[in-house]
């Protein structure tokens, strides 16, 4: 805690918070940049299973499908219904601290997931792949803690007319989380092996989360918000839901954050598979070259959307809407270029495009659903709006992108006389070719997998395992377009649900 936050008056003694903030703009930006970080390390620690994803199926030998459930509905469904009780908890409880104790317990799940092997329990046999689904289980179970108290508390810190900014900067986390999983992830597991990318990025975070509770000051609930505006003890669910009941932009754009959170966990957690596969790279060349530059563009998209949506904001409340949905529109013939080119340079620019123009969504998500309901509701109307987009977004959207793959590959198999292959077998010859290196001749490494397989059979693979996994992705990418509308609808009442309410 430092002095100047806590010689900070009282919001009641000044009631000027909604016009300076909460502390001194030097501790605002720090408490935001740690938020910015912990989000960060939510996402590299969730992206990085998608980084390391063929060597990981390799060894496990599982299908797309198997792999989809693993890093979406795994994770999500824990995640997402563990959300509203800990954001009502958050209501009335230290946001600080429930973000720290979430951070820490989250990353331990994270360097847990290093140990992933099969396992003899009293007589009871657990197999590498649920020890992986237990820790995906109990990153979920962390993370849940940390998103409605950290966006409650940005808005606290926050007047309003600098709140989408903020949040915007806050929702960076998405994309340069998953840059940094592939930064960082992609070469430790080329150099290490896949398990140490996983202790590599999970033990930072416990100490993080000490600094984070040791430094950071819990605002008072409402401080940033203008005179007229509802303040009281935290809202009950039900009111919650009464207050949203009759916001109808709310459930439009969470419809449409529904829809891009579907495409967007399906495009990340297979992106890094189709890259390998078509051009024949490592995981680290994967991220280094084509993934951490395309969702760098997409954390710069970010912010950008926030602050276009802040300074056209003064003029015009809806550009929180039309701003994204222009974004998820323009997001889809970009994304069908990159998929669709050969060259792998072209499919990195159409790539960083689709991620620029779309990402935009995620701060405006976050101020909707902030400015649609008094303070004392903010952390809940989040956890709902996070709930929804978590069940059916990141838990159906992986998998079904899985399912799509297995889909186009079983019939390409059958029609080529191999209807016994599967895609996790194709993963596992061409890991074991590229650890074999030079010098060893492919029929041996071929003859020599646990399921063998023919030259002929693995000519096959390249082929049928690239364009599977490209179907997937457009047809995945093509969805993009329903999220726009959802966000355009939403123009419909916005000026209406986000004007201030006044005190009950």
């Amino acid at each position: 805690m430092t002095e100047a936050t806590q010689s900070e008056p009282d919001r009641g003694t000044t009631g000027q918070g909604h016009i300076t903030g909460y502390g001194t703009p030097a501790y605002r930006a720090y408490v935001l940049n740690a938020l910015l970080i912990i989000y960060t390390l939510s996402f590299m620690d969730r992206a990085l299973l998608s980084v390391v994803g063929r060597p990981l199926k390799a060894e496990f030998q599982i299908t797309d499908f198997w792999y989809g459930m693993l890093t979406g509905a795994g994770f999500a469904f824990v995640f997402a219904t563990l959300g509203i009780p800990l954001a009502r908890l958050s209501e009335k409880r230290s946001r600080v601290w429930i973000i720290a104790i979430a951070l820490a317990v989250w990353s331990g799940f994270t360097a847990a997931t290093g140990l992933s092997q099969e396992v003899t329990v009293g007589g009871f046999v657990i197999t590498g792949f649920m020890f992986l689904l237990a820790c995906r289980i109990g990153v979920g179970v962390g993370e849940a803690g940390a998103n409605p108290p950290s966006s409650s508390i940005i808005a606290d810190y926050f007047p309003a007319k600098s709140r989408s900014t903020a949040l915007g900067y806050w929702a960076m986390g998405v994309t340069l989380g998953t840059m940094l999983a592939n930064m960082i992830g992609g070469p430790i597991a080329d150099a290490y092996g896949w398990r140490m990318a996983f202790f590599a990025l999970g033990i930072p975070g416990v100490l993080i989360a000490v600094i984070f509770v040791m430094t950071i000051r819990e605002p008072p609930r409402g401080y940033s918000e203008p005179p007229e505006a509802r303040r009281g003890p935290a809202l009950s669910f039900s009111a919650v839901l009464k207050e949203l009941s009759g916001r109808p932009s709310f459930w439009m754009m969470t419809a449409g954050a529904t829809i891009a959170s579907f495409c967007g966990y399906a495009i990340a957690g297979f992106q890094s598979l189709y890259i390998q596969r078509t051009f024949d790279l490592t995981a680290g060349e994967a991220s280094l070259w084509i993934n951490a530059p395309a969702y760098a563009a997409g954390a710069v998209g970010t912010l950008l959307t926030g602050w276009l949506a802040q300074m056209i904001g003064s003029k015009s409340v809806s550009a929180i809407a039309w701003l994204p949905a222009i974004g998820l529109i323009l997001c889809v013939p970009f994304y069908i270029w990159g998929f669709t080119s050969p060259s792998l340079w072209i499919c990195l620019a159409g790539l960083c495009l689709g991620h620029f123009v779309k990402y935009g969504y995620l701060a405006s998500q976050f101020t909707i659903a902030q400015g649609v309901v008094p303070p004392s509701g903010r952390a809940t109307a989040t956890a709902i709006l996070i709930f929804v987009i978590n069940i059916l977004g990141y838990g159906f959207g992986p998998p079904f992108a899985g399912f799509l793959s297995d889909f186009f590959f079983s019939r390409a198999a059958a029609d080529a006389g191999y209807s016994a292959m599967t895609n996790g077998m194709c993963d596992a010859a061409q890991e074991a070719l590229k650890k074999a290196g030079e010098g060893v001749a492919k029929a041996d490494v071929l003859a020599g997998l646990a399921r063998p397989m023919t030259e002929a059979q693995h000519a096959f693979c390249g082929v049928a395992n690239s364009e599977a996994t490209q179907w997937a992705l457009l047809t995945i990418s093509a969805i993009y377009a329903l999220a726009g509308i959802c966000f355009l609808l939403c123009l419909f009442s916005i000026r209406r649900d986000m004007a201030p309410r006044p005190v009950s």
